[in-house]
């Protein structure tokens, strides 16, 4: 749950492909390391890189309710656990918003003090993940839960994804994982 990118700065009407493609494209950009992908909610199109959820079917935690709600297809269960393992964003921001209040409501501060308020909130929450061997405030973050740790390869030994670009062999790629999940889940 710690952060490994920040572009601050951006209204929160922006459209996220929009605030993407700005990030993508900066003078320090974020980057995918190739072979590896992120979750994104359908803000987002399903590209190399990014993992999107299959639109029009089900897939807010909400909607699951209790266990007896069971995926009937693999375009379901792919849904449900992505929905689960992105949630890890949405509570790392609760945490964030639990232990800085500044952060609960609107600001009146200008924009650039805002934006540093954010990046300063960011780098102490990694500081505290980093240091504290434990956190009263992360007990329901799952144990096994692992960023991917590129920290020590050089950068030139990392092909990173730099464009965005939704195309078949990427939703094919999705369509293979998802029946391979859901096969697995089926035979558990």
């Amino acid at each position: 749950m710690s952060f490994i990118y920040l572009l601050a700065g951006w209204e929160g009407s922006a459209v996220d492909s929009r605030v993407l493609r700005d990030a993508l494209t900066r003078q320090n950009p974020f980057r995918v390391p190739g072979g590896k992908y992120y979750l994104a909610d359908n803000g987002y199109t399903n590209q190399h890189g990014f993992l999107t959820l299959y639109r029009g079917v089900r897939y807010h935690l909400s909607e699951w309710g209790n266990s007896q709600q069971l995926p009937q297809n693999e375009k379901e269960y792919f849904n449900m656990r992505h929905s689960k393992d992105r949630n890890v964003i949405e509570r790392t921001w609760g945490l964030m918003k639990k232990r800085w209040g500044i952060l609960r409501s609107a600001s009146f501060y200008p924009i650039k003090t805002q934006i540093r308020i954010l990046i300063a909130c960011s780098i102490l929450h990694n500081f505290i993940r980093k240091e504290m061997s434990y956190d009263p405030f992360e007990d329901e973050v799952p144990e096994d839960f692992c960023p991917v740790d590129i920290e020590h390869q050089q950068d030139s030994e990392i092909e990173y994804v730099s464009t965005q670009d939704n195309n078949d062999e990427w939703n094919t790629w999705r369509d293979q994982l998802a029946c391979s999940m859901y096969l697995e889940w089926l035979d558990r």
